[in-house]
Parts: C-alpha cells; structure tokens; sequence
C-alpha cells in the first residue's frame, strides 16, 4: 500500500501514482536550419544569334555586373523559438567569399536581419558588383555563417546559435 502523499513540506520524492506527470523541457528545443545558398548575376541571356553557351551561366559574372547572394534561414516552431522571434532576434549573415589562384582576394560581406512576431522562415539577401564588393577577377568558393542573437530586448542580449553553409563556385572575369 502507499503511503500518503504529504500534505505540507517538501514534494514527494518519488511517483505517487501513475497520473502523474513532471515537465521537463517546457518551452522545447529551439533550432534552425540555413539552405539555398545561391548567387547569381544579373545579366540574364544575350539575345539569338549571340550566344554563350546555351545560356548565360548565373554563375559566371561581369566585373561590373550587379549580383545578388543569398542564403534563407528557416527556425522550428516551438514556443521558445516563438519567443525568440517575438522579441526581436538579430540574425546576421557573414557570406564568404574564398578565392582560387593567383591574385584572387578573400572577402565577407555581411548583412542582419531581425526577427518578427510569428514568422519562422527568412532569406538574407546581399546585392553589389564584384567591383563595389573587392571581388577581382578569378574563382570563388562561397559560403555563408550565421549569428543568431543577441536581440533588441534587453532580456535576449545572448547569442543563441552559429550555423554553416557552403559551397559552390563563382567566376567573376573583368569587363571591358
């Protein structure tokens, strides 16, 4: 037979019966995920009879050629992610820029987004020209790192997560 669940001091250390239930993890786990990595120029196709290849590759851009990078961040929908997005989260985006051969420059461009009550999915985009960017002709592995947090609310003034995404290539070849 079981004893009496005590009426006043500390809480019974041990199940009382079979209805009972102890939480855990009340707000659950909170999470996101970064995909779509992509930049591509802007110059679209040139007209028939010229041609490039069958098409311009997006990839493969002018000096001076506007291009836009682009990654989109994607959180669970939790309530501690809820409130993480209600209270104004900062999340920034560090794209990368590794260049191959020669003289090919490193760079990050970077770019922050705040987070918005009831929305879990974001694109972080950048648009420049190689030229405006520091980007010199060559071959670029590209990447993208996130910060997620602090926030604007001076209770969320801790970075909540890092994230990592790559890669693909990029050629940028000087203009004329």
């Amino acid at each position: 037979m079981n004893p009496a669940i005590p009426v006043s001091g500390a809480q019974a250390d041990s199940l009382q019966s079979s209805s009972e239930l102890y939480t855990k993890n009340i707000l659950g786990p909170s999470w996101f995920e970064l995909y779509d990595l992509r930049a591509e120029g802007s110059a679209g196709n040139p007209l028939p009879p010229v041609q490039v290849g069958p098409a311009q590759s997006p990839y493969v851009i002018a000096s001076n050629e506007e291009f836009t990078m682009s990654v989109k961040v994607r959180f669970n929908q939790s309530p501690l992610t809820a409130l993480l997005m209600c209270l104004g989260t900062e999340v920034k985006i560090n794209f990368h820029y590794e260049g191959f051969g020669g003289n090919a420059v490193e760079i990050d461009l970077s770019e922050t987004i705040t987070t918005e009550k009831d929305k879990y999915e974001y694109i972080v985009s950048i648009t420049t020209t190689p030229d405006a960017a520091g980007l010199n002709a060559g071959l670029f592995e590209l990447a993208a790192t996130a910060q997620v947090g602090p926030g604007q609310n001076e209770c969320a003034q801790h970075v909540f997560g890092y994230g990592y995404i790559q890669e693909f290539l990029l050629q940028v070849y000087q203009a004329i």
